[in-house]
C-alpha cells in the first residue's frame, strides 16, 4: 500500500544516510522506524534519556575526601594571578 508523507529536509537526509548505511531502500528504513516506534509506544516504553545512559556512573567516583567544589573560583583566581606575576618577572 502506498502512502505519501511530507518530510523536512533534515529528516529526508537522515533517511538517505540510513538507507546507504544499511544498503536498503528508503521505504524499508521508514517501515522499520515505524515498527520500532509502535513497539515502544504499545509496550508503554519511554524514549531513553541521556541520564539513563550514565546513571550507573553517577556517584561511583570518590574524590578521596577532597571537597573539590569548595572555593574553586578563589583557587582559579589565585592560580591566574600567580601566572600573571610569573609572566611579568624579568628573565
Amino acid at each position: 500500500m502506498a502512502t505519501t508523507v511530507r518530510l523536512d529536509a533534515e529528516t529526508e537526509q537522515l533517511i538517505r544516510r540510513l538507507r546507504r548505511r544499511r544498503a536498503t531502500t528508503k521505504s524499508e528504513v521508514i517501515r522499520e522506524a515505524i515498527r520500532q516506534l509502535a513497539s515502544r509506544e504499545l509496550r508503554g516504553e519511554e524514549a531513553p534519556r541521556p541520564y539513563d545512559a550514565v546513571k550507573r556512573l553517577i556517584g561511583s567516583v570518590d574524590s578521596g575526601g577532597v571537597h573539590l567544589s569548595k572555593a574553586t573560583g578563589q583557587q582559579l583566581a589565585a592560580m591566574l594571578a600567580e601566572r600573571r606575576t610569573r609572566a611579568r618577572r624579568p628573565r
